[in-house]
């Protein structure tokens, strides 16, 4: 294998494995762009973000530009490293045509669907809240385009019934940073994408996260195992917002969001589901039974 000279561009949890692999393979990473560090936690401490803090352990240097679109100085900074290719994963910015356009062998961005499959900003959680059976990873030549350039290589992970958002996560992840290390070998034919099948995985927020009770109950389970960690799911309780963290599909009936048997098993708009993890605001996480101790949910309860 020849070393080639890469920018790695990440921010979150996801990307720092395709970073990890790449300096362990043997590349040399001229430069790691991520995220500047935000404010978080309680004293609201400047905080770099996952891939900052790997870079900084791996020895490299780090770069945390706000904005890249219109910064001729960021793009003459890129231009002048001399890259062979940039390796993108969850980067959080928009490159420009002058940075796509300078490594010799492109931008290759690392993308957790099957493309063009759920083009966008939340390709997991699109594909769970869809009922997809399965999802994946491909490796793409970035172009203009929201996600349209051709695919080098791909590969598939089952989506099961109980399968969450973290399980997806860390396997897409890890999937990720196998496949970018054989591409920087091999080198495959980037293959474009079809013209049909296209959709799109919105940005996430947090009005995403209340329950609607008149949904099918296997709607709403794919909802809560989507949408947790974050924004979450939510019920309100007594004017409370009670957290949500995992449930199941049962059988039974009544008006929607009412409570209809112990467990508690609430009615939806089609089946019922039946919460099994919860949390109230500012306290911990626990199983329903437990939840149930401190705060009864008796039959007849409606959740809104």
């Amino acid at each position: 294998m020849t070393p080639l000279r890469l920018a790695f561009m990440g921010s979150p949890d996801f990307a720092v494995p395709a970073l990890r692999a790449l300096v362990a393979a043997g590349h040399h990473v001229a430069m790691v762009y991520a995220q500047p560090p935000r404010p978080a936690g309680r004293g609201q401490k400047e905080t770099p973000c996952p891939v900052h803090r790997a870079a900084l352990d791996l020895g490299l240097p780090v770069r945390t530009p706000t904005r890249l679109r219109t910064d001729a100085a960021e793009h003459a900074a890129f231009a002048g490293l001399g890259l062979d290719a940039a390796v993108v994963a969850a980067y959080g910015l928009i490159l420009p045509p002058a940075m796509l356009d300078a490594p010799r062998c492109g931008c290759l961005n690392i993308h957790a669907s099957l493309l063009p499959r759920w083009r966008g900003a939340a390709p997991i959680q699109a594909a769970i809240l869809a009922g997809d059976t399965e999802t994946g990873i491909a490796i793409m030549r970035m172009e203009e385009g929201l996600d349209t350039g051709p695919v080098y290589l791909r590969d598939t992970v089952p989506i099961g019934p109980q399968t969450t958002t973290p399980d997806l996560h860390d396997a897409l992840a890890a999937m990720g940073a196998r496949l970018m290390a054989r591409v920087l070998v091999d080198w495959p034919r980037a293959v474009p994408q079809p013209e049909d099948g296209v959709t799109y995985a919105a940005k996430l927020t947090k009005a995403d996260a209340r329950l609607d009770w008149t949904l099918p109950a296997a709607v709403l389970d794919r909802r809560i195992r989507a949408l947790n960690p974050w924004p979450g799911t939510v019920a309100m309780l007594a004017g409370e917002a009670l957290r949500v963290l995992a449930a199941a599909p049962v059988a039974g009936q009544g008006p929607p969001g009412t409570v209809i048997a112990d467990g508690p098993v609430v009615a939806c708009g089609q089946g019922a589901l039946r919460l099994t993890r919860l949390q109230r605001a500012g306290r911990a996480a626990m199983p329903a039974a437990e939840f149930l101790r401190g705060v009864p949910m008796p039959r007849g309860l409606v959740l809104c």
